[in-house]
């Protein structure tokens, strides 16, 4: 009998994988890490023992969800400027409100406060636009989580830096003292065409290139930027980055609400991937990322939350419910976006984009334990018909009991177990009686 380190017993489990399999009172192995073997129960119970099991007999198993769109300490911003247009909330709320506040300190309880919620609710890993990601790092590092961390470039000056190759060389220095830490990577994330120039994009397409990182920027995320982009450069943003050649399988385009088919086939043939942000751009009344047209072009389309600041929660499950409601609606088709579907996209989709598909992502045998427990004995997901049709459309992140990353479990019965609950609530509520008293 061979002993692994954890062995985790469930009355499903979902891979991820291509067949769209469901497994029925399988167990899962883990060792080092990893997933050794996936076996029913019975069987795994006379090939393996192991020095932690759990017995999850009313619970479904998934990969760990990726958020493949964050600005995780803008969670500080949360319900501070709602119910306004994308520009309007920026120029006249985020932005003076980000000039006066960021700093390492309002990263760090930001990034905490946003960790935390996205433990709670089944994400192991997020892909995040914010300034001073060393700050956001170091609490990735304290949690257990994994995240892609961006090099944050834009034209102004911010309270992190000063000018483009400001920007740059932090964020060189992010990625040399991250570069061989197991769950921290570091991603390109210039802001927006609008807000970033060719001559800085063409060296960031440079470096992506001999750096090997994958890039990613908001792009055609309103009828607003493509109309400024007309009247100042005579082309649609996505027709300038083209001529730059930024579209390629690095680029993961955020937002894409304004396409017209012409573009849709540019993206097809470059192989961009696209992070859709269903409740932020519903929010902000952007428009409607065209999914299921992608879809059928072959398009990789991954699920993100956006920043609590526009969304305003960092739920996955939400996300996926909406994505998979919002294509039905925009296709007229009820056939849209089906549940599996949907659960691809916030899991092995999202690892396609960034290029960790072979370590995560679904849970398959030599994949890193990357696990989420989801209860569906309750009234609320009874009774189960369809597994993955209950984790989409009726069940919720609070239905989430367990999580693990890396084998480690970081979510114990609904506990966080590698951050203080209560000095994350402390720190946000401090932070918000600063940040409120001057939002007047």
């Amino acid at each position: 009998m061979e002993n692994v380190d954890l062995i985790i017993n469930a009355r499903w489990l979902v891979p991820v994988t291509k067949d769209q399999t469901v497994l029925e009172n399988h167990a899962i192995m883990v060792k080092d890490a990893r997933i050794v073997a996936l076996l029913p129960q019975e069987q795994a119970k006379q090939l393996y023992s192991a020095n932690v099991i759990h017995d999850l007999n009313e619970h479904c198993l998934i990969p760990g969800l990726i958020n493949n769109h964050a600005h995780t300490p803008m969670s500080l911003f949360r319900g501070l400027a709602d119910d306004l247009p994308l520009m309007t909330w920026l120029n006249e709320h985020i932005w003076p409100a980000e000039n006066a506040f960021v700093s390492d300190a309002f990263v760090e309880a930001g990034s905490a406060l946003a960790i935390a919620e996205m433990i709670r609710g089944g994400t192991t890993y997020f892909n995040d636009m914010y300034f001073f990601p060393e700050a956001t790092a170091r609490i990735v590092d304290k949690s257990g989580i994994r995240a892609s961390l961006g090099i944050v470039v834009i034209e102004f000056p911010t309270n992190w830096a000063s000018s483009v190759e400001e920007y740059l060389h932090k964020g060189h220095q992010l990625h040399d003292h991250y570069r061989h830490h197991p769950r921290i990577n570091t991603i390109y994330s210039p802001h927006a065409p609008y807000t970033v120039a060719d001559k800085t994009l063409e060296q960031i397409i440079t470096n992506a290139e001999e750096m090997d990182m994958p890039i990613s920027m908001h792009i055609h995320e309103t009828a607003d930027e493509v109309a400024q982009s007309l009247k100042e450069y005579g082309v649609r943003p996505l027709e300038r980055l083209k001529q730059i050649g930024l579209l390629s399988p690095r680029l993961l385009a955020v937002h894409m609400t304004q396409l017209t088919p012409d573009e849709i086939n540019w993206c097809s043939q470059a192989g961009v991937h696209i992070a859709h942000c269903p409740e932020s751009n519903l929010k902000l009344a952007s428009g409607f990322c065209p999914v299921a047209e992608l879809h059928k072009n072959d398009i990789n389309v991954t699920i993100g939350t956006d920043g609590a600041a526009s969304n305003n929660d960092l739920d996955m499950f939400a996300e996926m419910r909406q994505t998979a409601l919002l294509a039905k609606a925009v296709a007229g088709d009820a056939a849209a976006v089906p549940a599996h579907t949907a659960l691809e996209m916030a899991t092995i989709n999202a690892a396609k984009s960034l290029g960790i598909d072979k370590e995560i992502g679904s849970l398959e045998i030599g994949k890193q334990a990357d696990i989420v427990a989801v209860k569906l004995s309750d009234i609320e997901t009874q009774p189960v018909y369809d597994v993955v049709s209950q984790l989409v459309y009726a069940s919720s992140r609070d239905k989430v009991s367990d999580v693990w990353v890396a084998g480690k479990q970081l979510l114990n019965s609904r506990q966080l177990l590698t951050l203080n609950e209560t000095k994350v609530i402390q720190d946000a509520q401090q932070w918000a009686i600063k940040i409120g008293s001057q939002d007047q």
